[in-house]
């Protein structure tokens, strides 16, 4: 029996009725990317919905955000011993979690000029998987659906990851370098 856990695409599992994202990749270039919320066997119940809809994606937003999320996800499924993914014409199915990051890059990206979009890219990257899931959960919670464009998280993702430069070609962005809580100066005594 194999350690590698059975998954499809990015990391969603190969079961039936499981929670994840899939992603909606038209074959005309013309068309919107969509990304959906499947709540898989959960859907249905409580008042909750069988699936949501996240957001709708003009071509050329997908097409500058793709490649960052494709290398940030795959190098992630390659530390954890899970096969990786590359984004195809169709449905494509993504976990739960890195559905939720994917999220949080589309909302900053998808009103975007193409200048500010390599800028969110790099922000993006050097966030963390578990501030990406806080920055979902807030969004969700009050703009969360594709009309919801422009209020509340959803327009701070956007100021907040837009506002910079374009990285310089080959540098990437590195996360800043964590401090012991306990040996900041606030808890230093005095003298």
């Amino acid at each position: 029996m194999s350690d590698k856990p059975r998954t499809i695409d990015f990391g969603a599992p190969d079961k039936f009725g499981a929670h994840l994202f899939r992603i909606e990749i038209p074959a005309s270039r013309n068309e919107s990317i969509v990304i959906v919320e499947d709540y898989g066997y959960r859907g249905q119940e409580g008042g909750i919905p069988r699936e949501e809809d996240r957001v709708i994606l003009k071509r050329y937003v997908w097409s500058a955000i793709a490649d960052i999320a494709r290398r940030e996800f795959n190098d992630r499924l390659k530390a954890a011993n899970v096969l990786t993914g590359r984004w195809h014409t169709g449905a494509n199915l993504i976990d739960r979690l890195l559905g939720k990051e994917l999220c949080v890059l589309a909302w900053a990206a998808e009103t975007a000029s193409e200048e500010q979009l390599p800028v969110i890219c790099s922000k993006w990257a050097a966030l963390r998987p578990e501030e990406r899931w806080w920055l979902f959960a807030m969004t969700v919670a009050e703009a969360g659906l594709p009309e919801d464009t422009q209020r509340g998280w959803r327009r701070a993702l956007f100021l907040a990851l837009s506002d910079g430069e374009k990285p310089a070609a080959g540098r990437k962005r590195r996360r800043p370098v964590e401090q012991d809580l306990f040996k900041l100066p606030l808890f230093e005594e005095s003298e």
